[in-house]
């Protein structure tokens, strides 16, 4: 049923001056504890966005990173999600495709997680990782 009035949707886009109507998979995807925590941080900071990268750095190489924005870079991509929107640097895309994005917290810890398809290793603290 969806797919059928999305083919018709494009259908109809498409009859109009050539556009055509890309359905985009998300590059990544985030928990609901993650929501809820992003939600609490950007609320407490009076942030828009959080922002999603890596850095060159760590035993294998590369290290996730978050920080606050309050604008949309030229290049940046934007994930919204359950009233969240992230945003992810441009050259991390290509490591981050379908990378699952959780929040835990127990008695020892809180942090966010992630379980990247595209990680080949990483290192013994689990701070950074090789693609």
């Amino acid at each position: 049923m969806v797919q059928a009035s999305l083919a018709l949707l494009a259908a109809k886009l498409g009859s109009r001056g050539g556009s055509r109507l890309r359905l985009l998979k998300s590059p990544v995807t985030l928990t609901e504890a993650a929501t809820n925590r992003i939600k609490e941080l950007l609320l407490k900071r009076q942030k828009e966005y959080l922002k999603l990268g890596i850095k060159r750095r760590g035993c294998n190489g590369l290290a996730y990173t978050l920080n606050y924005a309050n604008e949309k870079g030229k290049f940046d991509e934007l994930v919204e999600q359950n009233g969240v929107q992230v945003l992810i640097d441009s050259p991390a895309l290509m490591h981050l495709f379908g990378t699952r994005i959780d929040f835990v917290e127990d008695r020892i810890r809180s942090e966010f997680t992630f379980s990247n398809p595209n990680s080949k290793g990483s290192c013994g603290c689990g701070e950074s990782f090789t693609t």
